[in-house]
């Protein structure tokens, strides 16, 4: 089955770190919304059994931080930091990602997450302009969540559920 990575805000550290307990692993995840209709993207996305249609992700958050700082602010792949841990269980890891991720996605233009897009198509396992247009796609699905949460006054969390 593998890992999957579920995304949530929290007002705090202290509320995140009771977020799995609370609610189990199906119960999180960010309003998959028209993702499904995105073509490629549900490679990369997937709804889980959840009646509120949560998401659930195959993108690591580490990779996710890595998108972010090389392609929008320029960061050398080496230099991107880890991501905080809040919680280290057993069954369960639960990550803050860092403002320093969040706030350049929250302010990027389109030419930035064109660009950042652009970057990451090319790696080596990516098929080029299509796979642009899918990670240009996922950006702002993560724009839009990361600025739905600040507004809220939360902070991005990841769960790490197996």
């Amino acid at each position: 089955m593998g890992v999957t990575y579920k995304y949530f805000g929290a007002p705090d550290r202290a509320t995140a770190a009771r977020v799995p307990t609370a609610l189990g692993p199906g119960g999180l995840g960010l309003d998959a919304g028209e993702l499904g209709s995105l073509g490629r993207l549900g490679d990369l996305m997937e709804t889980s059994g959840s009646p509120n249609g949560h998401l659930s992700t195959k993108i690591k958050p580490e990779t996710m931080s890595a998108m972010v700082l090389t392609g929008i602010q320029g960061v050398p792949l080496h230099q991107v930091p880890p991501l905080e841990l809040v919680v280290l269980h057993p069954d369960y890891a639960v990550v803050q990602l860092p403002q320093n991720v969040v706030e350049p996605l929250r302010k990027a233009d389109e030419t930035e997450l064109g660009a950042a897009a652009f970057i990451w198509s090319t790696v080596p396992d990516r098929r080029g302009p299509r796979d642009a247009f899918v990670i240009y796609s996922m950006l702002h699905e993560w724009q839009d969540f990361a600025n739905r949460l600040h507004e809220a006054g939360h902070q991005l969390y990841c769960l790490v559920w197996p």
